[in-house]
C-alpha cells in the first residue's frame, strides 16, 4: 500500500510554481478587471437617481449574497450546458473578477461621495465644468480615501481564487491537493502552501501600507 506513495522531491517544484504562478495570474485579472468595473459602476451609483440605484444594487447584492463557489459552478455549468464551455482559466476570470466588481463598487461608491457638496460648489464657482470637477476634486479625493478599503478588497481575492479550482482551474491549492494525494504529507504541503499565500500577498499590503503613509490617509 505504501509503495502507492512517492515523497515529495525538488522535481515538485516546478508543480506548485505553476499553480503559484496561476494564482498570480488569476488574481492580478480578477483584481484589475474588478477594480475598473468597480469603479465605473461605483460612479454611476453616486450619481444616479434612486430608481437606478435600486437596479444597481439589487445586481450587486446578488453578487455578493451568493457565495462565490456556487457563482463558479453555476456559470460554468450554464456555459457548458448552452453550447460554449470555457478554460477554466476564462471562466473563472469572468465570475471573480464580477465578483471582485461587486465589492469594488460598494467602495468606490463611498469614496465618491465622501467628498463634499461644498468643496464640489467651490469647484463650480472657480468656473470648472462638470467633468473638470469630477477629474480634478472628485476623482483624486475619493480614490485616496478609498485605498485602505480597496487593499482589503484586493487581498481577500488573492485568497478567494483558491476557489477556482472547484471547476478545475490548476492554482496554487489544487496543485497542493494533488501533491497531498500523491505524497500523503499533508503537514509540509500545506505549510508550504500557506508561505507562498503569505509571500504573494504581503508585498501587496506593505506597498498599500506605504502608499497610506505616502498620501497621508
Amino acid at each position: 500500500m505504501n509503495s502507492l506513495f512517492t515523497p515529495l522531491s525538488w522535481d515538485d517544484t516546478g508543480y506548485i510554481l505553476t499553480g503559484v504562478w496561476n494564482t498570480i495570474t488569476i488574481s492580478v485579472v480578477a483584481i484589475v478587471a474588478g477594480t475598473l468595473l468597480g469603479m465605473i459602476v461605483g460612479f454611476a451609483r453616486a450619481e444616479s437617481n434612486k430608481t437606478v440605484n435600486f437596479l444597481f444594487g439589487s445586481v450587486l447584492d446578488i453578487l455578493r449574497s451568493v457565495p462565490l463557489i456556487i457563482q463558479l459552478i453555476l456559470f460554468s455549468t450554464f456555459v457548458g450546458a448552452i453550447g460554449h464551455p470555457m478554460n477554466p482559466f476564462v471562466a473563472g476570470s469572468i465570475v471573480l473578477s464580477l465578483y471582485t466588481m461587486a465589492f469594488m463598487s460598494e467602495v468606490f461608491r463611498g469614496g465618491f461621495e465622501s467628498v463634499s457638496k461644498s468643496m464640489q460648489t467651490a469647484a463650480r464657482s472657480l468656473g470648472m465644468t462638470y467633468w473638470q470637477t469630477i477629474y480634478h476634486i472628485r476623482f483624486p479625493i475619493g480614490l485616496r480615501a478609498v485605498l485602505p478599503s480597496w487593499m482589503g478588497v484586493a487581498l481577500s481575492v488573492i485568497k478567494d481564487s483558491a476557489l477556482v479550482s472547484v471547476i478545475g482551474y490548476m492554482e496554487l491549492l489544487r496543485t497542493s491537493e494533488q501533491l497531498i494525494s500523491r505524497t500523503q504529507q499533508p503537514l509540509e504541503i500545506l505549510i508550504g502552501v500557506g508561505l507562498f499565500y503569505f509571500i504573494i500577498s504581503y508585498p501587496l499590503s506593505h506597498y498599500g501600507r506605504y502608499l497610506e503613509r505616502k498620501m497621508a490617509i
